[in-house]
């Protein structure tokens, strides 16, 4: 039996019991509320009455963005103002009952609202607290606004992927936003490990993610190269392989992999030629090795490119869309998307990307209406008088 298989019908959650006061906004931090709701903490996402930035953002179904539903789904819906006293008051009674909040903030954000770390350590020492941020919560750059893009620029890791497109001397503009998911991803981590740590000391603590830290762990090769004055000798770059009708990528990984790949081409004797026979000598004279693969290529298909390829063990796949690629049998034989409903309609979301044999892993099923557990919750904290709370926000679902 595989393991994608084995949690099936299993409906233990390994966080459930465990309540999230989730006050981010946009990817970073929301990303990383939604991992902590999908193993099953019990996540109150904080919005002001107007909603979170992200409730805006295209596809959108009568108003509903299915973004935000791919970032909030199984999440509460609690809309409070933090500006003013009683928003503040119901925040502090939600955190004594928490075990976790999430916030991305600019840092002095939660200070000035007396929300912060140390302002409710003293309601709830258990708390863990995680402040995800561009720099970090302290130091020379703390303060400065961060989105992704920025931070891309930042951390050297726009320039380092310039530095591996020949002839090219301005950076790529990058439409997706790896800082947000790592950090947010990094921030899970962190939560879960201080989870652990709390089983032992009793008590919470503060955890500082730096969205700039967080990117430069992307860069690994580079960021050792970068503290040596010795220019390194150019590594092999995998790109695109020519074929017939596009393009493929063939990544050549091991020995056994080139000398795999050199029969399939119809080219044995380079395995011992001088100029490929180490790995060496195949990095000096990268781009001889690859018109030699592009000879064979550019004769065939992508698809028979691929058969071959595969049929030999050589590691290939061609270049897809995030269309093509949500259409894999592979994701299907994984459960890797779930159906979510909210008040537009339908729609699939990315569940997490693993599985566990003792605890289920995937995601809630509905996505809140905005507010929609306010009067619940501040009722739980004995907060009963809701005349601030707007009108047509609260109506539970049926």
């Amino acid at each position: 039996m595989q393991l994608a298989d084995k949690h099936e019908g299993t409906t233990t959650k390994a966080f459930a019991g465990l309540r999230v006061l989730d006050f981010s906004t946009t990817i970073a931090g929301p990303h990383c509320a939604r991992m902590l709701a999908d193993m099953g903490a019990e996540v109150i996402k904080i919005e002001t009455d107007g909603g979170e930035t992200m409730r805006t953002r295209p596809p959108l179904r009568k108003g509903c963005s299915t973004v935000f539903g791919q970032l909030n789904v199984g999440k509460k819906s609690v809309v409070l103002d933090l500006k003013s006293e009683d928003g503040r008051e119901a925040v502090r009674r939600l955190a004594a009952t928490a075990d976790i909040l999430v916030e991305n903030f600019r840092p002095g954000v939660m200070r000035r609202l007396r929300l912060d770390y140390d302002s409710l350590r003293p309601v709830n020492e258990r708390l863990i607290y995680c402040s995800i941020s561009g720099y970090g919560q302290t130091g020379p750059s703390a303060e400065l606004p961060a989105y992704a893009p920025v931070i891309h620029a930042a951390s050297g890791y726009d320039m380092a992927h310039l530095a591996y497109q020949p002839g090219r001397n301005r950076p790529d503009y990058c439409g997706i936003y790896h800082a947000d998911v790592v950090t947010g991803t990094y921030g899970f981590g962190a939560i879960a490990s201080a989870l652990y740590q709390r089983t032992v000391t009793g008590q919470g603590q503060h955890i500082d993610v730096s969205m700039l830290e967080s990117m430069l762990s992307l860069t690994v090769i580079e960021l050792q190269s970068s503290q040596f004055a010795v220019k390194p000798p150019p590594r092999p770059m995998f790109g695109p392989t020519e074929t017939a009708n596009g393009y493929v990528m063939i990544t050549i990984a091991s020995e056994k992999t080139f000398q795999l790949l050199m029969g399939v081409i119809g080219r044995p004797e380079w395995i011992t030629d001088a100029r490929f026979a180490s790995y060496g000598a195949r990095r000096g004279n990268w781009a001889d090795l690859m018109d030699g693969v592009e000879a064979w290529s550019r004769q065939l298909s992508t698809e028979a490119c691929l058969a071959a390829l595969a049929a030999a063990g050589v590691p290939a796949s061609a270049y897809r869309t995030v269309a093509e690629a949500l259409a894999d049998p592979q994701l299907a034989h994984r459960q890797a998307l779930s159906p979510v409903e909210d008040e537009g309609g339908s729609f699939q979301v990315l569940n997490l990307p693993f599985r566990m044999s003792g605890a289920d892993t995937t995601p809630g099923r509905t996505m809140a209406v905005l507010g929609e557990h306010t009067r619940e919750l501040r009722g739980e904290v004995g907060l009963t008088d809701d005349a601030s709370i707007p009108p047509g926000k609260t109506a539970a679902r049926g």
